[in-house]
């Protein structure tokens, strides 16, 4: 098994494991409109992609977008998709996800890594905990729905 920064070249086999992760937040499925949200952030470098391939398939992937912190004057990366393909779930594969995004993270300057997860999510919650993330305790986060 083995964890590499993604292409292009990786986009059909992505955007079906992106429609999957997707589908796991209750939106329709639709591989092709993933296909194409996947190109246009490769084409503008956008986010960066981390796949995990075992014997040639891509079964995993997490995806970093860029972010700054004002008060540091750093960069900071938004850890804001992970997913692995059920069979390989409990293997280990999201911690090498989230090992390579954090290396990469690092050898970018960053300040640090933030993500979110659903608070139902208690699953991903324990695997971030593991990983040295904090449960932040000091900020109230807010979004605001435009659609």
């Amino acid at each position: 098994m083995k964890v590499f920064l993604a292409d292009t070249d990786h986009l059909e086999s992505l955007s079906i494991l992106f429609d999957k992760y997707r589908v796991f937040y209750g939106q329709l499925s639709d591989i092709e409109a993933a296909k194409e949200f996947l190109k246009e952030r490769f084409k503008h470098n956008g986010s960066v992609v981390f796949v995990a391939q075992d014997n040639g398939e891509i079964i995993g992937f997490t995806q970093l977008y860029p972010s700054f912190s004002s008060v540091s004057m750093k960069r900071v990366w938004i850890l804001n998709d992970l997913y692995v393909k059920e069979s390989y779930r409990r293997q280990k594969v999201a911690t090498l996800l989230i090992h390579a995004a954090q290396e990469y993270a690092k050898q970018s300057g960053a300040v640090r890594i933030v993500l979110a997860t659903h608070i139902s999510n208690t699953t991903a919650q324990k695997l971030y905990e593991s990983q040295g993330y904090i449960k932040d305790v000091e900020f109230y986060h807010y979004a605001l729905r435009l659609q």
